[in-house]
């Protein structure tokens, strides 16, 4: 497929060339765009009709982006500019040089700059710095008509038609109608007639993360966003916030795994980076863990006088962080789709432990028969199935309970990740595990 597109562009034929890549998707070409040569790259842009061109581009990096939009035609580099999402713009100024960035602005028209710079003013990971302008705004009085006549104008330069969102004198966001209640309607119904309950809209400051919750809870294709004074700012559409989603899951598979998350794709990252995201909390987790040679030197007497003891520590161990493990990754998940909050912890702890209580006779029936079938007598079996039940309960509540506590705290709580935890209980684990012989075995 590559080999093709590489033999079109040098024979340079531009019917063939645009026969070519009409069997394939603006993302598929871009697939094929990052495998040619820059000549060939520079040659593949001007050859194509400006809005494939422009969204081509938006599947590139920033720094391809600007390189390819920096070495083309100054017209044809304002033309490409104007076709592209604001939300993509404000991606690629903020990622180039500010002096490339002032460049690129230069291209645009007064009116639309004025808007890029409001973007990129907003803070990072915001609804504000995510939303795009691209969309078809209409004012209260209009008659279904006059907004008609206005979707034909401006409807092919907008991210969306699905949606027409009714502005006030102030640019307040009042109302959103969509486009087949206007569809429907009498050509003389005004939209201030069609405008059911108060507007769903995000503020600009909220975080992306939230703004897409807000977004799938509803079940919009996209979603206001507005300023402090209800001002209409831009919106958020659903591909830009299943990027959010699927980037934010990553982030938190990554952290419960026990590693810094990655910023780029797995084959960008090179060998160093990705030994300076793991060595950190590998070190952290390393030196917690050493807490457990601790804990059985304390308790060396008891196990020299009953060595069977030490058959189950493993076992005990890790039966307790496996419990942690599943308890933190479901309420992490859970409280990143908001179906659970602080206000809710001693619920979510009456229900971890509850649960935990059934687990802990089932791993303790399980813990008794494995002591049997080792041939150790039935008190050191009593002391292992006792321990179970205590350990798996124990590891319940610690992972019920510190999610819940470091979201409170405004601190994500995927770093309680799988690792961590495990090392959290094991040596509590023991102690709880020795504490039980000496009890019942009287040592």
């Amino acid at each position: 497929m590559k080999n093709s597109l590489k033999q079109i562009l040098m024979e340079q034929n531009q019917f063939e060339l645009i026969e070519f890549l009409t069997h394939y998707q603006p993302f598929d070409i871009a697939e094929m765009f990052g495998g040619l040569e820059p000549e060939e790259q520079l040659m593949l842009i001007s050859s194509v009709p400006k809005l494939l061109g422009a969204e081509i581009i938006e599947y590139l990096e920033p720094e391809l982006q600007y390189q390819i939009l920096h070495r083309i035609k100054d017209s044809f580099t304002s033309e490409l500019l104007n076709e592209m999402s604001s939300d993509t713009i404000v991606n690629l100024l903020l990622s180039v040089h500010p002096n490339q960035a002032k460049k690129l602005l230069a291209f645009l028209p007064d009116d639309y700059r004025l808007k890029i710079n409001t973007l990129m003013s907003f803070e990072p990971n915001t609804a504000g710095r995510l939303a795009t302008v691209d969309y078809i705004a209409a004012r209260t009085n209009w008659t279904v008509d006059q907004t008609l006549q206005h979707i034909r104008r401006v409807g092919e330069e907008a991210e969306i038609v699905s949606y027409i969102y009714v502005l006030g004198i102030r640019g307040e966001l009042v109302g959103v109608v969509s486009l087949k209640e206007i569809i429907l309607a009498k050509p003389g119904s005004k939209l201030e007639e069609m405008i059911q309950g108060d507007p769903i809209s995000v503020p600009v400051d909220m975080h992306k993360e939230d703004a897409a919750s807000v977004l799938s809870k509803y079940d919009l294709v996209a979603i206001p966003v507005v300023s402090k004074e209800s001002r209409m700012i831009g919106i958020l559409t659903v591909d830009d916030l299943i990027d959010v989603i699927h980037e934010e899951a990553t982030e938190d598979i990554q952290k419960l795994g026990g590693s810094q998350p990655l910023t780029e794709p797995y084959f960008k990252n090179s060998i160093w980076n990705l030994f300076r995201k793991r060595i950190g909390w590998l070190l952290i987790l390393f030196v917690a863990e050493a807490y457990t040679g601790t804990v059985l030197r304390h308790y060396e007497d008891t196990l020299s006088k009953q060595i069977a003891l030490s058959f189950f520590v493993p076992l005990l161990i890790g039966t307790g962080g496996n419990t942690g493990s599943q308890t933190v990754t479901t309420l992490v998940r859970a409280l990143a789709m908001g179906e659970i909050q602080f206000k809710d912890m001693f619920k979510v702890f009456r229900k971890e432990v509850s649960t935990g209580f059934f687990l802990g006779i089932t791993m303790g029936i399980v813990a008794l028969i494995r002591s049997i079938f080792l041939g150790v007598n039935l008190h050191i079996g009593s002391v292992v199935a006792i321990s179970a039940l205590f350990i798996v309960i124990w590891a319940s509540m610690v992972a019920a309970v510190l999610p819940m506590i470091l979201h409170k705290l405004k601190i994500d709580p995927a770093i309680v990740s799988g690792p961590f935890i495990t090392t959290l209980v094991d040596g509590t684990g023991l102690i709880l595990y020795f504490t039980m012989a000496k009890i019942i075995l009287h040592i």
